[in-house]
């Protein structure tokens, strides 16, 4: 689910963005608790990969609101 690419992000309305942000923060949680409690990941790249993913849809977020208030 984390591999978004900007493209995709885009087509998506606010409300769906912001679905899929919270999706993402609580697949970051799960992935943080999973960590903790001492269990490994498939992929240890898993976190970084959501964060980016959050990062993105935050960026495409100010980005279109810079536009609006053009």
């Amino acid at each position: 689910m984390s591999e978004l690419s900007a493209k995709e992000l885009r087509k998506l309305t606010p409300a769906e963005r912001q679905r899929k942000l919270e999706e993402l923060y609580d697949e970051m949680s799960s992935i943080r608790i999973e960590m903790a409690t001492g269990g490994g990941t498939e992929n240890p790249y898993k976190i970084r990969n959501v964060r980016r993913a959050i990062a993105r849809i935050h960026t495409i977020n100010r980005e279109e609101e810079l536009e609006a208030s053009e």
